[in-house]
């Protein structure tokens, strides 16, 4: 998954407002404590990324 991709899917679950607020401020166990921008920093692929968000915050099946 690209990055444009991810970002587009993020924006369009949280809002194109929130979602770098999210991803900046929201450590998530699933990312080993890590933020959505602190994992993909550290190397994490999008897709791996993309997965987290949407098991810990129930990103509805249509939008995965």
């Amino acid at each position: 998954m690209r990055l444009t991709v991810f970002w587009q899917r993020m924006a369009a679950h949280f809002g194109a407002g929130y979602a770098d607020t999210f991803a900046r401020d929201h450590v998530m166990t699933g990312l080993g404590g890590r933020t959505v921008h602190q994992a993909l920093d550290a190397g994490w692929e999008a897709k791996d990324v993309w997965r987290v968000v949407c098991s810990a915050m129930d990103v509805p099946a249509e939008k995965r």
